[in-house]
């Protein structure tokens, strides 16, 4: 019984694969015929069936850029850099992509702190720096075992100064790995979807207009309220605005 069960679900993981593969070539050979809105009905049914992948991101992003949907290409773009941050198309890609927006917003000049931050550490996600701990703090630990097990002397000194870096670097690490999650759980980064949108200064219809966004400009969200949300720019403006006019990256 527990074989035939067992096979049962192979055989069904394989359709389910082929059936992902065969939406995903069928997407791709749309957009390369210049049918970009069926590509985009292909792949938001392969994310639907909760497949995701920087390669979908990436596609979903260029064929919302090829019918001048903004908001969507820098969304997904950036949902792709979320998976890869390294992936040299992707950004080239959002490059373009934020040419077409409207809203040319100077960000806050950085402290050095920010810059090392921005430049090297965020090109790893907090997932990722996970790895680097548990693979320095298996280093470490082997380490100290050829340490301990060491016969001479001189191996000795040298095992325990190397196993003294990898706890050190498995420190860092994590305290990098626990500073990244804490930066991307209090930064939670969103994309304006409405053609214009009015940012207001409290999270009522009524309120007073504090500045206009346009779509494709991307927002920090820090607050929610029924149906708001407090939104940061990079130069530091804050107000309100309707949640269903941005998308949460």
């Amino acid at each position: 019984m527990k074989k035939t069960f067992f096979l049962f679900l192979l055989f069904a993981n394989t359709l389910f694969a082929q059936s992902v593969d065969d939406l995903f070539d069928s997407a791709n050979d749309f957009y390369k015929n210049e049918k970009f809105e069926k590509a985009i009905e292909l792949y938001h049914q392969i994310a639907s069936k909760g497949t995701i992948s920087v390669e979908l991101y990436y596609n979903l992003g260029n064929s919302y850029y090829k019918i001048n949907k903004v908001g969507p290409a820098i969304y997904y773009f950036e949902k792709a850099l979320k998976l890869d941050p390294t992936n040299e198309d992707a950004q080239n890609n959002l490059i373009f992509a934020k040419r077409l927006a409207l809203d040319n917003i100077e960000e806050l000049p950085k402290n050095i702190f920010q810059k090392i931050n921005v430049n090297y550490l965020q090109q790893l996600s907090y997932n990722q720096w996970a790895i680097v701990s548990v693979v320095f703090s298996f280093l470490a630990c082997i380490l100290f075992l050829l340490f301990y097990f060491a016969n001479s002397s001189a191996k000795k000194r040298f095992y325990f100064g190397s196993s003294i870096v990898g706890f050190l670097l498995l420190v860092i690490s994590f305290s990098i790995t626990y500073n990244q999650f804490l930066f991307f759980k209090n930064n939670k980064e969103a994309i304006v979807f409405a053609e214009t949108s009015a940012v207001k200064n409290a999270p009522t219809f009524n309120s007073e207009d504090v500045f206009i966004l346009h779509e494709g400009t991307k927002v920090i969200v820090l607050d929610a309220l029924d149906n708001w949300k407090k939104i940061k720019l990079a130069d530091g403006k804050q107000g309100w605005i309707n949640a269903k006019e941005i998308k949460e990256l």
